[in-house]
């Protein structure tokens, strides 16, 4: 099958190096067209769904279990490693969080003190160190708006923390120092990079990269290299500053990669949704190509 190419790259990963780990076309429940992704420390794979799901797939593949609904539309989600899951929620405009063991909702946030509402909560990504959880706000496909909040994982009290406006404000990924978060700005086809400074603001926003797809996932892998899922066309990038831009895997069929979406490794493998289809896609050794 070999390699596919894009805008002259060819793919690090030959084709059937990617597989469906999970099909939910015909699972009961269904996976409907899954935006999230998640990976728990026992392999369980959580990802959301178009009604507002929040569905956790076995380890191995073997089975779905739906845990909670919002009964909206569930977009990014993330595990706090203590139980809890943080799901992004376009219908509620807010953030919800599950307990992953009894599966009670509740919402987590969707202003600020100072009188400031989310308007479209996109993806979450917890810093578990200092105590944050921070969600990308992508506002209008259209124009430029801010930006990205932040929530006290202790109890969901909330601000808009940078408020410079980004081009739809989608995946969002804290690097290996937990100094800065990576974020996707869909629409500027751009990666950018925003500082955590020592007082907890954020620095000035800098392009990191410019790429010629729709960005929309981002994920560190275990080399701490940064990985970048396309909503369009259906590939994965991964970039460095050593290796700059690479071109990871690429289906020109959309089929098994079909629109993906979030991104999240289980050890060296790089597992997406894909909001086109009902399934789970698996890039095998991403992280060692």
């Amino acid at each position: 099958m070999g390699k596919a190419s894009w805008r002259g790259l060819e793919a690090l990963l030959a084709a059937e190096r990617g597989s469906v780990f999970f099909e939910g076309i015909f699972s009961t429940p269904k996976l409907n067209h899954p935006e999230g992704i998640a990976i728990d420390e026992d392999g369980h794979v959580w990802c959301g769904g178009e009604a507002g799901e929040i569905f956790r797939v076995a380890a191995d593949g073997s089975g779905i279990e739906l845990v909670a609904s919002t009964g909206g539309f569930t977009l990014g989600v993330a595990l706090d490693g203590r139980g809890g899951l943080y799901g992004c929620d376009l219908k509620h405009a807010s953030v919800f969080r599950v307990d992953t063991r009894t599966g009670e909702l509740e919402t987590w946030g969707n202003t600020d003190s100072r009188g400031n509402r989310m308007r479209n909560p996109n993806a979450p990504v917890v810093d578990a160190e200092n105590g944050w959880l921070y969600v990308t706000d992508s506002c209008d496909p259209s124009t430029e708006g801010p930006g990205i909040w932040r929530f006290r994982l202790d109890g969901g009290e909330g601000e808009l923390w940078c408020e410079e406006p980004l081009r739809f404000a989608n995946g969002l990924a804290l690097s290996p120092s937990e100094r800065c978060l990576y974020v996707a700005e869909t629409f500027g086809r751009r990666v950018s990079r925003i500082p955590i400074t020592e007082d907890g603001a954020p620095g000035e926003r800098e392009t990191v990269v410019a790429v010629d797809a729709l960005p929309d996932g981002l994920a560190i892998g275990p080399d701490d290299r940064l990985y970048i899922s396309c909503y369009e066309p259906s590939l994965v990038y991964r970039w460095s500053e050593r290796e700059g831009l690479q071109l990871l895997y690429y289906d020109p069929e959309a089929h098994l990669l079909c629109h993906p979406t979030n991104c999240a490794f289980r050890g060296d493998d790089l597992y997406t949704s894909n909001l086109g289809r009902w399934h789970i896609t698996k890039l095998l050794g991403a992280a060692k190509a």
